[in-house]
């Protein structure tokens, strides 16, 4: 079984930093793509950023150049700085997760972590 399980959100002050993690637990082959989202109350969940194995990374530009996403095998990272307002959202890891010895891809969801910003 697999589980995905992030960590590190917490209450900052505008312009602040914070680091999230994101850990893939379980059996399984390998990690491929992993992601985050986030989600502020009453609107959709929106991509933040992608980081692949070869830690090819993409972001939404309403982050770039203040979040930067890492990866060491199946731990992500999300380093944020000069937090806004508008980045308080409930944080979630995504990642793409293959089967041991059937090679077949399934996408697995953490919890989310809250992270609140405030102004």
């Amino acid at each position: 079984q697999v589980q995905v399980m992030e960590s590190g959100g917490a209450l900052v002050q505008s312009g602040g930093s914070l680091r999230l993690s994101c850990t893939v637990s379980g059996t399984f082959g390998r990690v491929n793509d992993m992601a985050w989202f986030r989600q502020a109350p009453g609107k959709q969940r929106e991509w933040v950023g992608t980081i692949n194995r070869s830690t090819w990374t993409n972001y939404a530009d309403s982050v770039k150049g203040r979040f930067t996403i890492t990866r060491y095998n199946a731990k992500m990272y999300l380093e944020m700085n000069d937090l806004k307002p508008e980045d308080t959202a409930e944080y979630y890891c995504n990642a793409n997760v293959v089967v041991s010895g059937t090679g077949l891809e399934l996408q697995y969801w953490g919890q989310g972590t809250q992270v609140t910003v405030s102004s």
